[in-house]
Order: C-alpha cells, then structure tokens, then sequence
C-alpha cells in the first residue's frame, strides 16, 4: 500500500533545526531522541527540507548537487566515536553563542578546520567500504567532488568563471586536473562517505522506530552545481554556459517585481529524446535517500516561468510548456509507483489541476491560505478529498503566531470566526486540530507551531537573503513533554496513530 494513502500524520523539523551543542543540527543522539518523540506520540512521518550541500545564502533549495549531502550535518561525536577525531578537536572549540541560531560564516570556519582534521585521521586509515561506497555512486560522486575540489583551487568561483577548458571539461583539462586535485576530491568523496553513513545509520533507526522519511527536492538545481557542470546539455545554456533564462514566479500579490530565482531552465525537447534518463537518476536516487518524496514547485513540469538571463526583476518573463505526463510516466516505467507530495501551492489553471489529477499524487493544503476574507479558499478544510497533504504552514511561511500578527486582520478574523476561537495561542491550537481531524489522509505540523512560537521562528521569508535558514530549537523546547503529550492525545482522537 502507498503509504500516503493511510490516515496518518508527522511533523516538519529540518535536521539544521535539531538542538545540540556543534552549531547546527546533525545526524545525532539530538534526532534519534526527536525520532523517540515522533514515535511515542503515535507520528508516522519526519518531513525534512533537501539535505543537499548548501551554496551561497544556505538555502537548501540552492545546492552544489542535487545528489550529495550537506556535510553540516555530520556529527562530530559520532566522528570521534569512530577514531575520526579526537574529542579535545570539538570540545575546545567556539561552536557559537546563540543556541537558537546558525551562524552559518562561523559554521563555514569551524566546520572547515574540523574537517581537515578528520581527513589527517581518515587518510591514514581508510575504511574498508569507503572503496565500495564510491564504486556504488560513481554516477555522481565522481563529478561532485572533482567539482568541489576544483572550485576550492579557485576560491569559490562558479564554475561559469573558469577556464574555457575546464569549463567545458575538455578531455585534456579533466586529466590535468584530475592529477591536480587527487586529495581534493578524495576529501569532498570522504565527506559523502561519512554523509551517508550516518544518514543510512539515523534512516534505518527511523524505519525501525516505524517513522517514514519525507524528504524534498527543489524541481530547479542551482546555476552552480556539479549536475549543470557535467551534464549541460540537459539546460538551456549559451555557449559561455551561462543560462539562456532563468526560473522564477511573475508579479503577484505577494510581490510586484516577482521572484527571480536564477536557476537555469531544463531543456525539456532533449530530456524526452532520451527518455528523462537524468530524472530518472535524481528520482531513484532521492527515493534511496527517503521514503517519500516531496516535488518542490510541482505546476513547473505543466507550465514553467522563464526570465531572461540578465534581468533584474521577474517582470519580462515567459510561460512555456513543460513535459506534463510524460515525463511521470516515463519515471513509472522504470521506478514503479512513487511516493510522491506535488508541491502544487498557489494559484492554480485547469491544465495544473488536470496534471496532479492524471499523476494520482496527492497535493498539498495550506490552511493559512484557507482564511482569505475576500473570496472563498479551496484550501478551507470543508473541500478537501482525502488524497492530499494538510499543513498549517511549511518553511516559506510565518509561524501561525507569526501569522495571527502579520497578516491581513481580516483574514486573522475570518480563522478566528471559523475555527470560533478570540485570541492567537487559542487560534495556534485550534488550527492545528482543524488539520488532524480534517478527512487529508495526512497531516504534517510544524514544530514551529507545536511549541508555541512566534515570528522569530520563521524558517525563510522568500525574496530575502540574510535572515534565512537560521532557527534552532533548544532542548527544553523540542522535548518539552506537555507538547508531545497533547500531539498524542488528538493524534489518537482523529485516528492517525501508528
């Protein structure tokens, strides 16, 4: 059975969001503990944002791979249980003052240093599978890490500013840096090894505790990754490889210049000439690394946005045809059936709507975009069908505390009236019921949401850099008892217990 088509429910808690004592959140003792939570209060999902390595401004949705993952997140003390690191390497460290926040120029620093540490460990006592851990995901990690080590040799640059020759990877310049960057790239692949170690170890954990993994893919890859590097034919790129256009959102109410991503645009003609074998790759892969696969910006495979590369703004942009069903059949064909969420938020057309319906996969429902005071909402709890996700918000939205204050009043009284509450904690609560007992066969809250928070607690604004990415919970917030206690209660009440 399709796991997304039981009643069932989980919460939404990045790994960076995880308390502990390193600077952000990673694969330890901190997310066995919160995957104790998840299971003793009846939950069946731990959703996740995409764990790929994060690029400039950390989001997650701006990877160098859309293969590898984000080394952040290994931990140290598991490192030092393993003989990779001695323990006076981390614990006479300054990991940060603020708990509650990333720092992700001090993360950058420190992160760095202890690595070079466990690289003097680790190449004088190489594992005996890391060989075969290559071996196994070559088909990536060959090109990741020669792309990392490379972009080391130049400081960081995107790859669009190298030499034409290794730009290109003309056959003579991959050999010549190949030879160049042995202990670079056999550093970036140590990484990966020691990524999906303790990935594999925290997943296997998850499953037996009975929890399912909900990752998430953004659709776009980043301009500056190893996937646009190596495989350039499948984006439409100029001959300087840089984006002919880029992907965005048009002007809208939330914004009258638009969102201007700057990721390049697929080249969808070859893509079904070779039958998506790219996507087919990144699909198997993802459904490797989760158990069920949230598709990020899920209306672009119908239609997709695209801005000329230069612009400043998403004003001038174009809408074109993307691959539709197609491109998910062909996945079928080769995957099966897939446990996928389409991503399909905002405003919607009938050729958007016919897609999700023609794919089976359920959608998504966003209740504080339920309450809009001038019109009536499809995401009102009343409409919905059991196949479909609920969530009281995701990482691009405020908190519901957050929300009850920002907010349009009208539409904070239209929730309040629905949901026949007087203030915002009562409104935080009340919201978070209307979506476990509402007929969705699932429902994620955010952990935001379930301890009580406010604004401060916000994931990421959209269209804004700086402030992004940074939320952690302390340890008496995330496992404070009471929380967990009334998550069980109407879990069981609206019968999405395990």
């Amino acid at each position: 059975m399709n796991e997304l088509k039981k009643r069932a429910s989980g919460v939404l808690m990045h790994i960076s969001s995880l308390p502990g004592k390193y600077g952000i959140g990673t694969m330890g003792k901190e997310a066995r503990a919160f995957v104790d939570r998840l299971a003793a209060s009846g939950q069946s999902y731990w959703q996740i944002l995409p764990v790929g390595p994060t690029s400039f401004g950390d989001s997650p949705y701006q990877s160098f791979s859309t293969f590898a993952g984000n080394p952040y997140f290994i931990d140290p003390e598991i490192l030092c249980s393993e003989g990779f690191l001695f323990s006076d390497e981390i614990e006479n460290e300054n990991w940060g003052s603020d708990e509650l926040n990333v720092d992700y120029g001090l993360l950058y620093e420190k992160r760095g240093k202890m690595f070079r540490s466990v690289y003097e460990h680790f190449s004088k006592n190489i594992p005996a599978d890391f060989e075969n851990f290559c071996r196994e995901n070559a088909f990536w990690l060959e090109d990741y890490a020669l792309f990392m080590a490379i972009k080391d040799e130049h400081g960081g640059k995107a790859f669009g500013t190298w030499e034409d020759g290794i730009k290109r990877r003309e056959e003579s310049a991959l050999c010549d840096w190949k030879k160049k960057c042995v202990r670079g790239t056999e550093y970036y692949k140590m990484l990966q090894y020691f990524f999906f170690k303790q990935w594999n170890s925290l997943k296997k954990y998850a499953n037996d505790c009975g929890i399912k993994i909900i990752g998430d893919i953004p659709i776009y890859v980043s301009a500056d990754s190893s996937d646009v590097w190596a495989s350039p034919d499948q984006f439409c790129l100029d001959k300087n490889y840089n984006p002919v256009e880029v992907a965005g959102c048009p002007p809208d109410g939330f914004s009258e210049t638009g969102q201007l991503w700057g990721n390049p645009v697929y080249n969808w003609d070859l893509m079904e000439k070779d039958n998506y074998s790219w996507w087919k790759k990144r699909v198997e892969m993802s459904l490797k690394i989760y158990d069920i696969l949230r598709i990020d910006h899920f209306r672009g495979f119908d239609s997709y946005y695209c801005i000329p590369f230069g612009s400043p703004d998403a004003c001038n942009g174009k809408w074109r045809t993307g691959p539709g069903m197609k491109l998910f059949r062909a996945l079928a064909s080769s995957l099966g059936e897939m446990p996928i969420i389409a991503e399909d938020l905002g405003f919607l057309t009938d050729s958007v709507k016919s897609l999700l319906k023609d794919s089976g996969f359920p959608g998504m429902k966003l209740l504080q975009f339920a309450f809009d005071s001038r019109e009536q909402s499809d995401y009102i709890p009343y409409k919905y069908d059991k196949n479909c996700v609920v969530y009281t918000g995701t990482h691009d939205n405020d908190t519901i505390l957050g929300w009850s204050k920002t907010a349009s009043p009208e539409d904070v009284k239209t929730a309040m009236t629905y949901l026949r509450v007087n203030n915002a904690d009562s409104l935080r609560c009340e919201m978070m019921i209307a979506a476990l007992s509402s007929v969705a066969n699932t429902c994620v809250l955010t952990m935001q949401d379930l301890i009580g928070l406010g604004s401060e607690a916000r994931m990421n604004t959209p269209s804004t850099l700086g402030t992004n990415w940074k939320w952690r919970a302390s340890s008496e917030q995330l496992f404070d008892a009471q929380n967990w206690e009334t998550l069980e209660f109407y879990t069981k009440l609206y019968g999405r217990s395990r």
